[in-house]
């Protein structure tokens, strides 16, 4: 049963999980706003493994924007998520554009209810957990979910897109 969120934490996210009737949990937080990494400062704050707390990138593939959603703790492999949307480059999207494209601030972009449906890529690490947390459409807001049902609601697909810190380049 999805979980109702209260007035307060209603974002396009949380209205697009109730309409499909998408069982989903609201985590808030008090967002640092000196916090270097968005997706780390959740997993922290919210005791969560750090492996099961996504953040979701937007990047230029062959010219058109995409959505990207990997673990916090991994970078996005722009090659490899060129290679599953068929395209042959990709490169981080502006966040200003990032931003105006989806309707939501830098640091609380979630993958759901964007103002534009854009072609998303979840990293195949997700299938392992039960539960991933992704933002739920503002700082301070981590909504958890089934991996396959993130999928179902943004009509994404899984791929191996993450890569680690240290295997840069």
């Amino acid at each position: 049963m999805a979980k109702r969120a209260d007035a307060s934490a209603g974002t396009p996210a949380t209205a697009a999980l109730a309409r499909a009737g998408i069982a989903f949990s609201t985590h808030a937080y008090e967002h640092d706003p000196r916090a270097a990494a968005y997706g780390l400062e959740a997993a922290e704050k919210l005791g969560l493994d750090p492996a099961r707390v996504f953040k979701t990138l937007l990047a230029s593939v062959d010219g058109e924007l995409a959505v990207a959603i990997v673990p916090v703790a991994l970078q996005l492999d722009l090659k490899a998520l060129a290679h599953a949307l068929g395209a042959k480059r990709a490169e981080m999207a502006d966040p200003a554009l990032a931003a105006r494209k989806t309707g939501y601030v830098v640091g609380g972009i979630s993958p759901i209810g964007q103002k534009t449906a854009l072609p998303t890529v979840l990293d195949e690490s997700a299938i392992l957990h039960e539960t991933i947390y992704v933002s739920g459409g503002r700082r301070g807001l981590d909504l958890g979910i089934a991996p396959d049902d993130l999928l179902a609601v943004t009509g994404g697909r899984y791929a191996a897109i993450a890569r680690s810190r240290a295997s840069s380049g």
